[in-house]
């Protein structure tokens, strides 16, 4: 018996090759890992005090924060206070449109949230917010 042209096409024709598309989605896989948005924390679970007037920031680039206990965390990172001012200019050269973003717990003392302000004003930062719960 012999077969005839159009039944070697059907059987050619129902094989469906993936390849394409498994490149396609790996591709736009790549794509959004890359293009997604990664939350900073500056280390450090503060007790933000209440602010009526608090305003919501979406994003900040240095986030500092003081512990109950007066200490002082950069990206995840316990920072000696005379070294305060070297890793926010550091962190500012890497991106000069950056503001900074105190969150001082309740219990941290004027002093060691003033010291934080100064050196991001010696640092050249003039955006300097605190950060509160907002209601």
């Amino acid at each position: 018996m012999r077969k005839n042209l159009f039944q070697y096409v059907e059987e050619e024709e129902a094989e469906i090759n993936l390849t394409p598309m498994l490149d396609v989605v790996f591709i736009m896989l790549i794509f959004f890992i890359v293009t997604a948005s990664f939350v900073k924390e500056s280390g450090l679970d503060v007790n933000r005090p209440d602010a009526p007037t608090a305003v919501k920031k979406e994003s900040a680039n240095i986030l500092v924060a003081i512990g109950a206990s007066n200490e002082i965390w950069i990206s995840g990172r316990r920072i000696d206070p005379r070294a305060v001012r070297a890793n926010i200019e550091r962190m500012h050269a890497e991106n000069p449109e950056g503001s900074v973003i105190i969150q001082a717990d309740k219990k941290a003392f004027t002093e060691t949230l003033v010291l934080v302000m100064d050196s991001a004003r010696q640092a050249g930062v003039f955006n300097v917010s605190i950060a509160a719960e907002v209601d």
